[in-house]
């Protein structure tokens, strides 16, 4: 391990760290560097850092990525309109585009009152089945809370809140907020009793071309199902079908790794959240029972064929990962070590390579730096949701990457982080760590002060 306090830090050509310890050498470009997404990392710290493409794409790459933009940003209209490439909408919808959630391509956050108008937050449904959960029977697997004319809106989120009070060590106090869920006014009946309810909040969508190019091996490597190692990290890849390929493969994306490509969970999103079919999920979201659903006009079968599908996808996949900043400063380099100190990194993991045959030209061979393993890990109680989502269990999460974390406040103007976004700051979603993360978050506690300051320092800096 990377001894933080104890380190001489000096700063290498091209914004890496070296890092000399008092005993031996350690090199933290194991853990960082200012380019966090190799050549396709963009130098902005401003609002719009998470819009930009990526720094190494052709011109006329750059022209497919605007092109991709367009279809992410506009809002989809109820058809039958004049505009009949983004007519569609609903019946029953969360949002009228991809940006409604991922405003300027960043993080949303929970509702602060009933009736905040801010979207980004979404309740998965399921009821348990002979086989694992299937669709809440009235309502699908997703609430929808708003419809076009004509179609009642499925019902609202209700959350409500339990504060946690607790301390460190040395006497500094802190609070956690633990929310509450229910399903108010249901239009279609009374949800099941056994309704299993996962919240989702919507993710910063940069670097995902740069996660999908990771080779499948290299994730299968970072798992350990039975915790061989007995460092009490048992990462577990979560699988999922491919629906374009047709194949069972490694889940990278979403909240539980059950998405295998950046263009499934673009089709996905399009069909959960805003009501629009492809051609991998060509069926419109009419749950049995809603008639007035089920005879609304659509925009067509697809109602995003395939070219515009990809259009988005290729824009998600070249979307820029901002540049890591204050490399030079010394406690963000104290921090650093810090972070492999307490365990951050067995489940952070800093560095990959993507591989070199990857489909995207700009993607290929890229040292980069999300901070992830993309695998599943038991968070304990305090973060389950209880509803199980392919091989994930109730408690199991897929380690989210860090880049471009300490921008959120900038971009998106809040720093709400964990799935549902209940913790309120960098260092609350450290506490709510359990399970696989316990340790790790035991080890932050018995930080002093100083150290616990350069640890959040060094996360803000990426």
């Amino acid at each position: 391990m990377i001894v933080g306090a104890a380190a001489v830090l000096s700063l290498a050509v091209g914004g890496s760290i070296a890092c000399t310890p008092q005993f031996g050498q350690r090199d933290l470009t194991l853990i960082f560097d200012k380019n966090l997404g190799g050549t396709t990392t963009a130098f902005s710290a401003g609002s719009n850092a998470f819009e930009l493409s990526a720094r190494n794409l052709t011109n006329e790459e750059r022209r497919r990525f605007e092109v991709g933009d367009s279809f992410f940003t506009q809002n989809w209209v109820t058809a039958p309109a004049s505009t009949e490439a983004r007519d569609g909408l609903g019946p029953t919808f969360n949002a009228q585009s991809c940006s409604s959630c991922h405003s300027r391509d960043g993080r949303a956050k929970p509702p602060e009152h009933d009736g905040d108008p801010e979207r980004g937050l979404l309740l998965r449904l399921s009821v348990p089945g002979p086989d694992g959960p299937v669709d809440e029977p009235l309502y699908g697997d997703q609430l929808q809370d708003r419809a076009i004319n004509g179609v009642q809106p499925e019902g609202r989120i209700g959350i409500t809140y339990e504060t946690i009070h607790g301390s460190y060590p040395d006497g500094t106090p802190y609070s956690l907020q633990k929310p509450i869920y229910a399903i108010l006014d249901p239009a279609y009946g009374g949800v099941a009793a056994d309704v299993m309810i996962s919240p989702r909040i919507a993710q910063t969508i940069v670097g995902m071309g740069l996660l999908e190019a990771i080779p499948e091996a290299r994730i299968r490597a970072l798992a350990d199902p039975a915790d061989s190692d007995g460092d009490g990290i048992s990462g577990r890849v979560n699988m999922v079908r491919d629906l374009r390929r047709g194949e069972v493969v490694p889940g990278r994306f979403g909240w539980k790794a059950n998405q295998p490509s950046v263009e499934q969970q673009a089709a996905g999103a399009f069909h959960g959240d805003i009501g629009i079919t492809t051609t991998l999920f060509p069926t419109e979201n009419c749950p049995e029972g809603q008639t007035a659903c089920s005879l609304a006009p659509d925009g067509g079968s697809p109602e995003a064929p395939d070219d515009r599908l990809l259009k988005v996808a290729f824009y998600v996949q070249t979307l820029a990962v901002p540049a890591m900043r204050n490399v030079e400063d010394p406690t963000v380099q104290r921090g650093a070590g810090l972070f492999v100190d307490v365990g951050c990194s067995s489940c952070h993991v800093p560095r990959h390579t993507t591989d070199n045959a990857h489909s995207l030209a700009p993607l290929r061979g890229q040292t980069i730096y999300p901070y992830t393993d993309l695998l599943l890990h038991d968070m304990g109680p305090g973060l389950a949701d209880g509803r199980p989502d392919g091989l994930a269990s109730g408690s199991e999460w897929r380690t989210p990457p860090l880049w471009g974390i300490g921008l959120v406040k900038v971009v998106n103007g809040h720093t709400r982080f964990l799935h549902d976004g209940r913790a309120r700051g960098l260092e609350e979603a450290i506490l709510w760590h359990g399970g696989e993360g316990q340790a790790s978050r035991d080890r932050f506690l018995q930080l002093s002060m100083e150290d616990r300051m350069a640890l959040l320092k060094f996360l803000e800096s990426l």
